[in-house]
């Protein structure tokens, strides 16, 4: 028999905490890990109390034609990446030296390339956070050290970033 990669154990628990998803376009899990515990988890959805795609029967990003990775400020959904940091906030759990895991999928059960979109990468190295694990379109994952994005923005610009959702 052979045994899940912890990397792999993680990121089966982010594809689980996506089916939790209201979002019509992409369901989104997350879950930091810090010292080999999960500290918090978060998926994609509607700020606490208030009334999601699903609730509302549409989504608001497609009526008005915007692309994937484009105008987030119009979302009705709080993205995973930030539901697992506000979600680890609300407990008072510190999050720093962690990592974070990462699942996307579309609706048809697909996954995708549950890369963060600029938002969630500035909240992902202010949160202290030291890896990020991401499910790919292909069925593998990508790591991506926190400290990289920095040294890179340091050099180049933010825009120049390859690796975003979206895209």
């Amino acid at each position: 028999m052979e045994r899940l990669s912890k990397d792999e154990y993680y990121l089966n628990i982010a594809k689980e905490i996506a089916k939790r998803a209201t979002c019509f376009r992409v369901k989104f899990g997350a879950v930091i890990i810090r010292d080999g515990q999960i500290i918090a988890t978060g998926y994609n959805g509607a700020s606490r109390g208030t009334k999601d795609c699903f609730q509302r029967g549409e989504c608001l990003r497609n009526e008005l034609k915007i692309p994937h990775g484009e105008r987030y400020e119009i979302c009705r959904s709080v993205h995973a990446e930030q539901n697992a940091i506000i979600n680890s906030a609300r407990a008072g759990v510190s999050l720093l030296g962690g990592d974070m895991f990462i699942y996307g999928e579309d609706h048809q059960g697909e996954s995708v390339d549950a890369f963060p979109c600029f938002i969630c990468k500035k909240m992902l190295i202010n949160a202290g956070l030291n890896r990020i694990i991401c499910s790919k379109r292909n069925k593998e994952q990508q790591i991506f050290n926190v400290q990289d994005w920095i040294v890179e923005w340091q050099e180049k610009d933010i825009l120049d970033d390859k690796q975003q959702y979206g895209k």
